[in-house]
C-alpha cells in the first residue's frame, strides 16, 4: 500500500510516495553535483520521496559542509553494516533503505527504482493544535517483528556558495535537505497512532515534515516500508 496524506488541520500536501530515495552527498565532493541535480529532478516525481542527506566525512578536504551531520554519516554506515558490503561513498543513493547505486548514474538509479518493492505500511499525517499526528496501518514484512517510526525535518531548498575545497567557487542548490531525524516509536503492525509535540518541531527549522517507517535493529537500518510527508504553515 502506498503512503497517503490526510491532515486534521489544513496543510499543503506533498506526494503519495511509493519509493524513498536518500542521497548521501557532500559539498566537498567533486563527483556529487550531478547527483545533487538528479535528486532535484527525482523530487518532481510525485511517486518518489527524494531526500538529501549530507555527510561530514569529507570535511577535511578543505571545506566544512554547512548542512552535514555526523548522524547522517552514521546512518549511511548503518545501511552498509546491515547490507554487509561496507560500501560507503559519495554520491550514494539508497532506495527504500535497501539498494544502493552511484547517485549520478541515471540508468542505475532508474533500474533500482523499478526494482524497489512496494510499501506495506500506510502512513497518514496531520496535526492538531498541540501535536503532529502520525497514523500507521498495515503489515510488517515476513520475518520482521518491529519497525521504527521516525520524523525527519526537511528544508525544501538550500542554496550554498562553496568557497573552498573541490567545489570551490560553485553555488549549489540542494533539495529536501534532512535537518533533523528523530525516532518517535516502534510499530509492530496493525493500526497505531504516534504523536510529536509541535514545540519539538520548532527546534530545528525546516518547512517540511517526513515520516519513515523502517525495519532495523542492532545490525543497522534496513528496508523502508512506509513513508509520507507534508508541509505545514508558518505558524507551526
Amino acid at each position: 500500500m502506498a503512503a497517503v496524506l490526510v491532515s486534521l488541520l489544513p496543510v499543503a500536501a506533498m506526494a503519495e510516495p511509493t519509493r524513498v530515495v536518500e542521497l548521501f552527498t557532500s559539498q566537498g565532493c567533486s563527483s556529487c553535483p550531478p547527483a545533487d541535480e538528479l535528486l532535484t529532478e527525482l523530487s518532481t516525481d510525485r511517486s518518489i520521496l527524494a531526500l538529501t542527506v549530507p555527510v561530514d566525512y569529507w570535511d577535511y578536504l578543505g571545506w566544512k559542509d554547512t548542512l552535514a551531520s555526523t548522524d547522517h554519516s552514521d546512518r549511511q554506515r548503518s545501511y552498509a553494516t546491515r547490507r554487509g558490503d561496507r560500501s560507503v561513498y559519495t554520491p550514494q543513493m539508497v532506495i527504500n533503505g535497501e539498494q544502493h547505486v552511484i547517485g549520478s548514474d541515471r540508468k542505475a538509479v532508474q533500474d533500482a527504482l523499478e526494482r524497489a518493492g512496494p510499501l506495506t505500511a500506510r502512513v497518514t499525517l496531520g496535526y492538531t493544535a498541540d501535536a503532529l499526528e502520525i497514523r500507521v496501518d498495515g503489515v510488517l514484512p515476513e520475518g520482521a517483528r518491529m519497525a521504527t517510526v521516525s520524523i525527519l525535518q526537511v528544508s525544501p531548498r538550500e542554496e550554498i556558495h562553496i568557497e573552498r575545497g573541490e567545489n570551490s567557487g560553485r553555488t549549489m542548490v540542494y533539495t529536501n535537505v534532512v535537518r533533523r531525524l528523530q525516532a518517535v516509536g516502534m510499530w509492530s503492525g496493525g493500526q497505531e497512532t504516534f504523536r510529536m509535540p509541535r514545540v519539538e518541531l520548532r527546534k530545528k527549522g525546516g518547512e517540511r515534515c517526513v515520516v519513515l517507517v523502517q525495519i532495523g535493529g542492532e545490525e543497522g537500518h534496513g528496508r523502508i516500508i512506509g513513508a509520507a510527508g507534508m508541509l505545514w504553515d508558518n505558524g507551526m
